[in-house]
């Protein structure tokens, strides 16, 4: 029997935190195993924007060269592999089939004519604070936001990882506008009349132009295009529509920063809704899905989850997991959760009590990921 091979996600943003890729890192046993793995996420690649492929713990060998990269992929290639006398040949054919390569784990020490043959170079800051390189540089390993804004003082044009989770303030109040598309959802989710809610939504065309957008996005599928928020209603019904409204308070958030934030979010609920189809359906289905892009709602608001949350009725499964990681879709959060760390025995174990297979969770990751792209709010 086979390794099972995971892959886990992260952002990849530019000086102002604005999302330009995302990475995928593949944990595998072998080079072959890896390109199967790519290979099987094919017909739901992420293809809005570039998608580096990392690979964790093994050199690249000629087994890669299975893999039919999509013509946003790129490849990194470990700095410690160019001492390899075939790494050579391989960057050769890797050229010659058209895959973009960076470079991971640049230094001061890689000689500027090999560093120009690489379309990024990724650099961990704990080792190389400065970025003086002949190309585009990435910093890996930040801690929080402060970390960030030091490497792009230091010459970085961008970075990849989780770091813009860590070191946001919250407090205990909800700022106006967020407050606003509160007490929208609380009238789609006690069912009021659909003139009141149009009446809240007039109060801002923006929030208005949003939903109307996000609903007749790509990722949502639908035969025909929403006009209205009447017709919203009538084509989708106060439970489903209730699942979109969700998404204009996650995307509320005016900071630089947010696009970031959202995408984690929504990628979050998405995967969340996708894994939970063998265990759960209809509206509960949805209620998964607001809870994982919820998940984010004390940093994108800037208030302490439990102050978001008092000021809505949302379903106690919905409360528990998010307060408590308890309940039915705790367990699902977690294994969200584990998509973002780094820790490849956490998300095998969370996968397991789930009874999941790496092949479902790479799948659902990327499909999560294009959905998360389709909704342009970057």
């Amino acid at each position: 029997m086979s390794e099972p091979v995971f892959i886990q996600r992260e952002p990849v943003v530019n000086r102002q935190k604005a999302i330009t890729a995302s990475r995928l890192i593949v944990h595998a046993k072998s080079c072959v195993a890896a390109a199967a793995a790519l290979n099987d996420i094919a017909d739901v690649w992420p293809d809005a924007r570039s998608v580096l492929v990392s690979l964790d713990g093994i050199m690249p060998d000629e087994g890669l060269l299975a893999w039919r990269p999509p013509a946003n992929a790129m490849l990194e290639i470990p700095a410690a592999a160019l001492l390899e006398p075939a790494m050579q040949a391989l960057i050769n054919r890797l050229n010659e089939a058209g895959l973009p390569l960076c470079l991971d784990g640049y230094g001061p020490d890689i000689e500027p004519s090999v560093a120009a043959q690489f379309r990024f170079l990724l650099a961990d800051v704990s080792i190389y604070p400065g970025a003086k390189a002949p190309g585009l540089m990435l910093a890996k390993g930040l801690i929080d936001n402060d970390e960030f804004d030091a490497a792009v003082r230091n010459g970085y044009s961008g970075a990849t990882g989780w770091f813009f989770l860590h070191g946001v303030p919250v407090t205990n109040r909800l700022n106006p506008a967020h407050a606003q598309i509160v007490r929208m959802l609380n009238l789609v989710r006690r069912n009021a009349d659909v003139r009141e809610i149009e009446e809240a939504l007039k109060k801002d065309v923006t929030l208005s132009f949003k939903l109307l957008r996000f609903i007749n996005s790509v990722g949502f599928g639908l035969s025909c295009e929403i006009q209205s928020f009447h017709h919203a209603v009538t084509i989708l019904g106060y439970d489903r529509l209730n699942k979109w409204l969700s998404l204009l308070l996650v995307t509320a958030s005016k900071d630089a920063a947010a696009p970031a934030l959202m995408q984690t979010a929504i990628a979050r609920g998405r995967f969340m809704e996708l894994i939970g189809q063998s265990v759960f359906d209809g509206t509960t289905l949805d209620n998964l899905f607001i809870t994982g892009t919820f998940s984010l709602l004390d940093i994108l608001l800037g208030a302490h989850m439990k102050t978001a949350l008092e000021q809505m009725h949302l379903p106690q499964v919905i409360n528990d997991a998010l307060l408590k990681r308890e309940g039915a879709f705790a367990p699902f959060l977690e294994l969200a959760l584990a998509c973002e760390s780094d820790d490849i025995e956490l998300l095998a174990d969370r996968a397991a009590a789930l009874d999941l297979d790496a092949m479902a969770i790479n799948h659902a990751q990327a499909e999560a990921l294009r959905f998360a792209d389709s909704l342009q709010f970057n």
